[in-house]
């Protein structure tokens, strides 16, 4: 048991963020768990937006809350995980926010 833990701890896995959408002015955060915590923020003019992180440890894991910005529009949020889609959210409208976490 002991050598399957540190097996998964020392396991990277590849987390990939998208966000597509028509709104403009998008505001983007999204945190990954791994070995610590890490968060990150960007406001983006256009989309679509993408990110890839890895990340190991025994947490692997975060999130990503994505809101459109004055104007509307639709933002979508997707979380891939090592090749698997693992979240999706769609919202729409002024500073709709949409968010894919739990992963």
């Amino acid at each position: 048991a002991i050598s399957d833990v540190q097996e998964e701890s020392n396991r990277e896995a590849t987390i990939v963020y998208e966000v597509t959408g028509t709104a403009e002015n998008v505001s983007i955060s999204y945190t990954t768990f791994g070995e610590g915590v890490t968060t990150n923020q960007e406001t983006v003019a256009t989309l679509p937006w993408a990110k890839e992180v890895r990340t190991t440890g025994l947490g692997k894991g975060g999130s990503l809350t994505v809101s459109a910005g004055p104007d509307g529009g639709e933002v979508t949020c997707k979380v891939t995980i090592d090749g698997e889609q693992s979240k999706t959210g769609t919202a729409s409208g002024p500073f709709a926010t949409a968010s894919c976490s739990g992963f």
